[in-house]
């Protein structure tokens, strides 16, 4: 869920960077094997300046990335690059870090005509709220190398494979799956971007807004809803649509529904009551509540409703979490969990490669 908004900003930056004349790479994992710390469609951005945004590991390969993304600068040609992550140092690109996995990055030129071109129609889809596939060639002709159809529109300017890349998208975007695959003699990497979630938070006391830095931070779409103007400043809650509302108001005009996350904390019993009511009510599936149990229980009762799997009370992991800045990161990783239908463990618990499941 990261990727939509990672992917924005890096478009949003390319488009800046075009205007003012100045070039810039675009690097992105399209292919894991093993252990890896990102998943395909992990961007990273390399200004000609060598300044970067994103990432395509947890800081073992950019430095290498880079030095591609400035060679991609300089001729213009996209590359494809291997990086074995095991023990064995002495294999091609290897960098011997013990992690037992492999990444495919392709590494292509971003302010290019045909790129900006890519790049405009990404921003246009990235503003609203609809899944659509970005199928890039990765590998085969050279003529090829780099073009990008997106999806539902665009062209890699042959029409056979442009056929084949928009039905081969249609089912990954079915599926919600990115993935690398062979069409004739071209490798293409089909990347799917599904909108992300939103945290719907009832309630702008103070403790709501490092919730609200951390979700948008790790790829929310933050709403914060309360009835007190003052509370809802966009110096309080940068990165989150602020809504004036009451519960008494009603749920309209919310953005609830199958993929949105709503935790209740006003600190008021009687607003989080008729919030509860009215979200339990609602198809979301999942809604958290700040406080004890008793608490709980006692709103179930005066609205006649009964414990059930949708709700989230107390909201949160059990970290031993002191404050509110640890309160935030028990509930987001709540959240995470909730929205990946992962049991929380310890890694250490897993058997297999980290993201198995």
């Amino acid at each position: 869920m990261k990727h939509w908004q990672e992917t924005s900003r890096i478009v949003g930056r390319i488009a800046e960077l075009a205007a003012a004349g100045r070039r810039a790479a675009m690097a992105t994992v399209v292919r894991i094997e093993g252990s890896a710390y990102r998943r395909p469609g992990a961007k990273l951005l390399v200004e000609e300046g060598g300044a970067t945004r994103g990432g395509v590991s947890g800081g073992c390969l950019e430095a290498d990335v880079r030095e591609v993304a400035l060679a991609v600068m300089r001729d213009g040609a996209p590359r494809l690059r291997h990086y074995e992550t095991g023990d064995d140092d002495s294999t091609v690109w290897g960098l011997g870090l013990g992690c037992n996995g492999a990444v495919d990055v392709f590494v292509q030129p971003a302010t290019s005509e045909d790129a900006l071109d890519a790049a405009r129609r990404l921003r246009a889809l990235l503003a609203g709220d609809t899944p659509f596939a970005v199928s890039t060639v990765v590998r085969g002709p050279v003529a090829l190398l780099g073009r990008m159809l997106v999806t539902p529109d665009g062209s890699t300017e042959a029409a056979g494979l442009d056929r084949e890349l928009a039905r081969r998208a249609e089912a990954l975007l079915a599926a919600g799956e990115s993935k690398c695959h062979d069409i004739e003699a071209a490798g293409v990497f089909t990347e799917v971007h599904v909108p992300p979630p939103r945290l719907v938070i009832c309630g702008a006391g103070d403790d709501a807004m490092p919730l609200s830095a951390l979700a948008a931070r790790v790829g929310f779409r933050v709403t914060v809803v309360d009835h007190r103007p003052a509370h809802l400043s966009p110096e309080r809650f940068p990165d989150a649509e602020r809504v004036d509302r009451r519960p008494d108001d009603g749920l309209d005009g919310l953005p609830l529904g199958p993929r949105a996350y709503p935790v209740v904390m006003t600190h008021s019993f009687a607003h989080d009551r008729e919030w509860v009511r009215r979200l339990l009510a609602s198809d979301v599936p999942y809604v958290g509540l700040l406080g004890p149990c008793d608490r709980r229980d006692e709103i179930l009762h005066q609205i006649g409703a009964t414990a059930t799997g949708r709700l989230f009370a107390p909201v949160g992991l059990r970290l031993g979490a002191d404050g509110p800045e640890q309160v935030a990161v028990s509930i987001v990783a709540e959240l995470l969990a909730v929205r990946a239908s992962c049991a929380p463990r310890h890694l250490r618990e897993q058997e297999g490669v980290i993201h198995a499941g």
